[in-house]
């Protein structure tokens, strides 16, 4: 089991840094008070990559497509989107309903921007399993990004790589795509997703 110190740290000092403006009215802070303080809100502050997802914000209804197999005819279903921000601006939450596979699905999934790492981090939880889904990504032009990770596969027990690319079409339209290794190791494109805005 992993120590919880440095995350308990990291929360103190966080927690500390209203502290240190606040007896700024009283004496001069250090300069490596000043720059721990700076680093920190800069580190922490939304920014453009965090506006670049706005337009995904808002109520959807969706058509998903799963594909078995290359060439395989997919297998539709609809849903439901709500996606908001969260946490300041920090996080887009992404929870949908609907049904996979002819059972009722959910899902819960979260976007965000790591400032100090420079790339889009992605999680996905669902009702279908137990496992937390993590991605990375970059913007790869102008409303449209490109996602990587891997996700376990229950008949191997192996992690899988994965791609994701989620496209802006418009401001009532985006679509995202995963594609997955088939039988001879390529990829393909296992899911895509339609979101039509909720008028």
């Amino acid at each position: 089991m992993r120590s919880k110190t440095p995350v308990l740290l990291t929360v103190c000092l966080l927690l500390s840094l209203p502290l240190f403006a606040q007896e700024h009215q009283h004496h001069q802070m250090t300069p490596e008070e000043m720059k721990m303080m700076e680093a920190y809100q800069k580190a922490g502050t939304p920014g453009d990559a965090h506006k670049a997802l706005d337009a995904m914000t808002g109520t959807w209804n969706t058509v998903i497509r799963f594909y078995q197999a290359p060439g395989a005819p997919p297998e539709e279903s609809t849903g439901i989107s709500e996606n908001r921000w969260i946490l300041g601006g920090r996080y887009l939450e992404q929870r949908f309903k609907g049904s996979a596979m002819g059972q009722p699905f959910e899902g819960i999934g979260y976007t965000g921007y790591d400032n100090l790492r420079k790339q889009y981090v992605g999680t996905w939880m669902d009702s279908m399993s137990t496992a937390v889904m993590y991605t990375t990504g970059t913007a790869t032009a102008p409303g449209k990004w490109k996602f990587t990770g891997t996700m376990d596969d229950p008949m191997t027990g192996k992690a899988q790589p994965l791609e994701e690319i989620i496209t802006i079409d418009g401001p009532d339209k985006h679509t995202f795509v995963m594609m997955g290794p088939g039988a001879d190791g390529k990829m393909f494109k296992t899911m895509e997703i339609v979101y039509t805005r909720k008028k």
